[in-house]
């Protein structure tokens, strides 16, 4: 049996994908917000099986959902797409607004009086043993999440709450399975404070150097270059997944990479085989990056009237909708460079 867990991007919701880990460790981990991305990672979980399945006919599969309440319309929805299917569906939340989904399908279970990693956890103890440290961890994310202020875990919550809003070095779009393992990596560390005296204040003074020792190889340095480096390294290393193209000179394509100027420099001195590097944010400005192959400039000029230096440009693609599916990004930009080459094509023939 293999478990596809689409869980929400906070405390909350990666803490219910930590308890999870510990009990079963043949499980793929998505992340959503609320509104269209559930349905586009519910898509891709749904595609990702039927490709199982083609290899592997007899194989099980459970899709759980923790920490996101459903609309009515999409629990209908996901219901007939795994009509039968070696697929079960399960949901474990507490957010009271799922109530009616809740009172229709059965797999729908809900708690408003414990967080979701809390109901996770009585779920999978009660059915594969308890763990005194993992349910320790656990009361700690739901005093804070249900903020139960008179707790003795709360101010710890606080800066566990604080400690994963703040986690941004890993883009969770571009590596999802990185990003994972360092918030999961951070809560392992985390538990190791719960019976320290002032445990909240020992962890947000220590929180920096954790951070470090999860991107420290052999050499220190500052938090910002050892992301930069791990970053670089991850992008490397999934170049070709990356990859785009322009006018024939080729380039590689992020979402919202943060500290693009020297990202994407160091990527260019150490990928020469690529001659341009383009970020695409959430607020829909592209940024352009060269190491003196191409002028982004005229790039930017063209694809989105844009402009700037001859190795650093930027400008606005105003027709751009954001996602979380890396694919749906990628296939936009492709999509924008193809629209502009057909046009100069067509100019081009009009005025022969």
């Amino acid at each position: 049996m293999k478990i596809y867990h689409l869980s929400h991007t906070d405390l909350d919701g990666y803490a219910c994908q930590y308890v999870v880990d510990f009990y079963f460790k043949n499980c793929y981990f998505y992340n959503s917000n609320y509104g269209k991305e559930i349905n586009e990672n519910f898509n891709v979980i749904f595609k990702n099986i039927e490709e199982e399945l083609k290899e592997n006919p007899n194989e099980e599969f459970v899709i759980l959902i923790t920490d996101l309440n459903l609309t009515l319309s999409q629990c209908e929805d996901f219901q007939k797409t795994i009509k039968d299917k070696k697929i079960k569906l399960l949901l474990l939340d507490h957010h009271q607004s799922g109530l009616e989904c809740m009172q229709k399908y059965p797999w729908y279970f809900l708690d408003d009086k414990r967080c979701a990693t809390k109901i996770v956890y009585d779920f999978f103890s009660r059915c594969y043993g308890k763990n005194e440290a993992l349910s320790e961890f656990v009361d700690v994310v739901n005093a804070v999440d249900i903020w139960l202020s008179e707790d003795e875990n709360f101010e710890l919550g606080k800066v566990l709450l604080s400690m994963v809003s703040g986690a941004k070095e890993i883009n969770r779009v571009m590596f999802a399975q990185e990003n994972i393992e360092y918030l999961f990596y951070l809560f392992s560390v985390s538990k190791n404070y719960i019976h320290q005296k002032n445990a909240h204040i020992s962890l947000d003074d220590d929180l920096h150097g954790l951070k470090k020792s999860f991107f420290k190889k052999e050499n220190n340095d500052t938090l910002s270059n050892l992301i930069s480096k791990f970053v670089v390294e991850r992008l490397s290393a999934n170049k070709e997944t990356f990859s785009v193209y322009y006018k024939g000179q080729k380039g590689l394509l992020t979402s919202n990479i943060g500290n693009t100027s020297v990202i994407g420099n160091d990527f260019l001195m150490q990928n020469p085989d690529f001659d341009f590097f383009v970020d695409i944010s959430s607020r829909k400005t592209l940024s352009f990056r060269a190491n003196n192959k191409i002028d982004v400039s005229l790039m930017a000029k063209n694809l989105v009237n844009g402009g700037g230096h001859k190795n650093a440009s930027g400008g606005l693609f105003a027709a751009y909708k954001d996602s979380s599916n890396y694919d749906f990004i990628k296939a936009q930009f492709v999509d924008l460079v193809k629209s502009k080459e057909i046009k100069e094509n067509n100019e081009s023939k009009s005025q022969s």
